[in-house]
């Protein structure tokens, strides 16, 4: 019986250790639930407050340079979804977001590209009525460089570019809006 145990035990001891993976999390909502009225859009039949939630990230990998953070509607009926809100360049010391940041109160050196609403910053939800909720997925990637050639005329798409080629590690955080 001993013998048996001798293969196991030296897996163990050889295996690597366990890494630690990204967290991301929102004082404001829960993985899953449904989005606050804060973070509902103010236009488009829409009369919320559009304020950006409150974001906190943990767990980054080793040579992170910088965090981009996007939100974006997989469901939105595009064809391509939407992009809800996308910031490039936030330091690597940073490890979150408080809620209703603008481009004023972002930490130094980090820049909001273009919303499919059309100007950079934060565009809440709004769903059309009618169509069932929408998941609103908030993604942190952790990335490789320090800054990227990123500007607020910067479109979803571009940043999600860079973002997917070039991050380390992303946690995501997924709640649901409907009207």
């Amino acid at each position: 019986m001993h013998t048996r145990l001798l293969p196991l035990l030296a897996l163990c001891l050889t295996a690597a250790p366990a890494m630690a993976e990204m967290v991301l999390t929102s004082p404001d909502f829960a993985d899953g639930a449904t989005l606050p009225e804060a973070q509902v859009f103010n236009g488009f039949g829409c009369t919320g407050p559009n304020l950006s939630p409150a974001l906190d990230w943990s767990g980054a990998p080793e040579g992170t340079k910088s965090f981009i953070v996007t939100a974006f509607d997989p469901d939105a009926p595009t064809g391509s979804g939407w992009w809800h809100w996308t910031v490039a360049n936030i330091p690597a010391d940073v490890a979150g977001l408080p809620a209703g940041v603008t481009a004023e109160t972002l930490p130094a050196g980090a820049v909001e590209g273009r919303t499919d609403f059309g100007a950079p910053g934060f565009g809440g939800a709004c769903p059309p009525e009618g169509a069932g909720p929408h998941r609103y997925v908030f993604t942190v990637y952790a990335m490789s460089e320090a800054s990227l050639p990123l500007d607020a005329n910067a479109s979803g798409a571009l940043v999600g570019f860079y973002a997917n080629a070039m991050a380390l590690d992303q946690a995501t955080l997924t709640a649901t809006y409907g009207r």
